[in-house]
């Protein structure tokens, strides 16, 4: 720690080792804010490396586990123009180095979904896809492949076809299909990429077929099995979830041999937490991502993008607001990323400066908590965030 005292114009100077060691310049900007009595001073950079782009809000399917049965957003595609706007600002945010198209909608029901993801990539940045698979049509595969995408991410919730269907309302062997002929055609054609990733919803009524799943996923030579807990926007998930407020048995993990090319390398399980208690910490904000609605509105993560009810760890029904720092059409992208409001958000949740709000004895009463406010002030609040404990996983 080293003592800095203003000059006699009441000046601070940073010292030359501590800009150098956060690759900063005597010209650089920062917000400054205070916060338990401390100065903060947050940088403005334009340093996003993750964006996430919701090209839809609508699915070819209905399935239980969806917040779409828990909000009334209309069903709309993002526009050329509010696309043209993404486009413009990845220039201007040099760190940046993946896009992931995925949202509460299917991706591949927008119209010009492969023309997006060819301009991201005119631009030399990695792209993952987040899909449920029923559209990978054998033209589709090939596109995704020619245009080098990095990472497919496929939803599959049980690997017995009477079960998928229920949570999913299709049949399970369509996707299977799908994914093997994409496997076929990256041997055919000797590529590695898009790399498969298989993403199980764990419920109290499919848990038993997660080694179904995880067999599905050698057999398709996925790379990665995300097992993620639901979030409940219903009492009927709620009464489905698996985790809870006290400890839990861990969920198993497992690998499997994986070819890449010449390489052998191995496929893994990521298993979620099972209990509230953990160090929280905000994946979006560390990976220093964003998020971009259909509309262009601008939100930190997933868990801010849309208004919806949920059931929190202990079973209050909340209410989340979306909550957007910008529009694209109305502001440069890397202006919203470096605004003082998101800069302020992100400093926040860094620190994670929120309560513990399952652990308080007045819980299950505060008008606060159920409209996701917080009793210190610091608005939306992430105090219940399930994300922020690794219980909820996204790709």
């Amino acid at each position: 720690m080293t003592e800095i005292t203003p000059d006699q114009n009441g000046e601070l100077k940073l010292p030359d080792g501590f800009l150098e060691r956060r690759n900063l310049t005597s010209q650089s900007r920062f917000w400054l804010d205070e916060r338990g009595g401390d100065l903060i001073l947050t940088p403005v950079r334009p340093d996003a490396r993750k964006l996430y782009i919701e090209v839809t809000t609508a699915c070819n399917l209905n399935c239980l586990t969806c917040i779409r049965n828990s909000w009334t957003d209309p069903h709309r595609h993002m526009d050329e123009q509010t696309f043209r706007h993404i486009l413009e600002g990845i220039p201007k945010l040099p760190e940046l180095e993946r896009v992931i198209f995925t949202s509460f909608g299917e991706p591949l029901v927008h119209p010009d979904l492969i023309g997006m993801i060819a301009a991201v990539r005119e631009l030399g940045l990695d792209v993952t896809l987040g899909s449920n698979g029923l559209l990978l049509s054998d033209d589709v595969c090939r596109k995704l492949i020619s245009l080098g995408v990095d990472q497919l991410v496929v939803s599959i919730d049980g690997g017995k076809p009477e079960t998928y269907k229920g949570i999913r309302g299709t049949q399970l062997q369509k996707i299977i299909d799908n994914l093997e002929n994409l496997k076929k055609l990256k041997m055919d054609l000797q590529v590695t990429k898009p790399t498969l990733a298989v993403e199980f919803v764990a419920l109290e009524s499919n848990l038993h077929e997660l080694t179904d799943v995880l067999n599905l996923s050698s057999a398709l030579h996925a790379a990665r099995l995300i097992v993620s807990h639901v979030l409940p926007y219903t009492a009927e998930l709620n009464a489905e979830k698996l985790y809870g407020y006290g400890p839990r048995e861990p969920l198993f993990s497992g690998s499997w041999p994986v070819q890449s090319d010449v390489w052998l390398r191995w496929g893994v399980v990521e298993t979620p937490r099972m209990s509230w208690g953990a160090e929280r910490r905000c994946r979006f904000v560390q990976d220093k991502s964003l998020v971009v609605n259909w509309n262009g509105n601008v939100s930190p993560c997933y868990a801010l993008s849309h208004s919806y009810d949920y059931y929190t760890v202990d079973g209050v029904l909340k209410h989340v607001g979306e909550h957007s720092f910008g529009n694209v059409n109305e502001q440069p992208l890397e202006e919203i990323w470096m605004n003082q409001e998101y800069s302020r958000f992100r400093s926040n949740v860094r620190a994670f400066h929120f309560p513990s709000c399952p652990d308080c004895d007045l819980r299950e009463t505060c008008d606060l908590r159920q409209n996701n406010e917080a009793c210190w002030g610091l608005n939306p609040s992430c105090a219940d965030c399930l994300w922020a404990q690794d219980i909820v996983r996204c790709p």
